[in-house]
């Protein structure tokens, strides 16, 4: 004979001894956990809002973005003719009004905001789902990605491409900051070094993105009949386990490279030329 629950909800499975099997204990607590488990999800909300609100700032700010010759990540590369400086190339007329950061940042901020590890990030701390391990969620439904909005997150690959170009851009500002205010080479600042460390950083970040590993190594039966793909794919899955600390890294980096360029900016501090 089937055992039957004790609420009569259907049969369960015999317990050792015959009778009804134990049901799950009833824990009317969120979580037993003693740790401080609300930390980790409060220091992120912190920082993604500083970050959210700086850049946001700085973008409508529209000034104090270049000095010569370095410009800063937010506004590379400076699309619009209103564009301060004269050094990188203008490729529309925009209207004046209109930061030439909110036509570069979309791409940025939509490779990060529909990368896996931010989705946890984010996921996490804005919307407390979950908060935390062991933790209980306070939404009655969970339906994943999807539907709308959080369908559009599968465009992250897209994304991945647009940020290599902007990578690219970066870096290609990196090297022109080894040039002086007259456009000869053989200048170094620390401002050079700021650019290079940044451009550096997101490198490592989009490269141990996991679209990247996919793109590299996905969709291989084989790796013997591969051993190039799987060589790389070695490689970016050793960044890969990396990626959380890269993608804060870059996050402190390209804010810091812009903080940089506008203290320069404004004669708040004078560049440090080594030589």
């Amino acid at each position: 004979m089937t055992a039957t629950a004790s609420r009569g909800t259907g049969p369960v499975t015999p317990g050792p001894g015959g009778g009804p099997a134990p049901r799950r204990a009833a824990i009317a607590a969120r979580t037993l956990r003693k740790d401080r488990w609300w930390l980790q999800p409060l220091l992120t909300v912190l920082a993604l809002l500083l970050f959210i609100v700086y850049s946001t700032f700085r973008a409508f700010q529209n000034a104090h973005y270049f000095a010569e010759p370095y410009i800063s990540p937010f506004f590379s590369p400076c699309l619009t003719t209103a564009c301060e400086g004269d050094t990188f190339p203008k490729l529309f007329t925009g209207p004046d009004w209109i930061s030439p950061a909110l036509y570069i940042l979309i791409f940025p901020l939509g490779f990060r905001l529909t990368c896996y590890y931010y989705r946890k990030a984010y996921y996490r701390s804005f919307w407390l789902s979950p908060p935390a391990c062991a933790v209980a969620e306070p939404h009655g439904r969970y339906t994943g990605e999807t539907r709308f909005p959080l369908i559009f997150q599968n465009v992250h690959r897209y994304f991945f491409y647009a940020g290599l170009v902007f990578n690219a851009i970066l870096t290609y500002d990196a090297v022109l900051a080894f040039r002086d205010e007259g456009g000869a080479w053989g200048h170094m600042g620390l401002g050079t070094l700021v650019l290079l460390a940044n451009a550096a950083l997101l490198w490592l970040y989009s490269l141990s993105c996991h679209s990247c590993r996919h793109i590299v190594g996905g969709r291989l039966n084989n790796f013997s009949r591969h051993p190039l793909r799987y060589r790389f794919w070695t490689v970016v899955s050793r960044l890969n386990a990396n990626h959380m600390k890269f993608a804060w890294a870059s996050l402190f980096s390209v804010a810091f490279a812009d903080f940089y360029v506008f203290m320069v900016a404004t004669d708040t501090i004078s560049d440090l030329r080594f030589f």
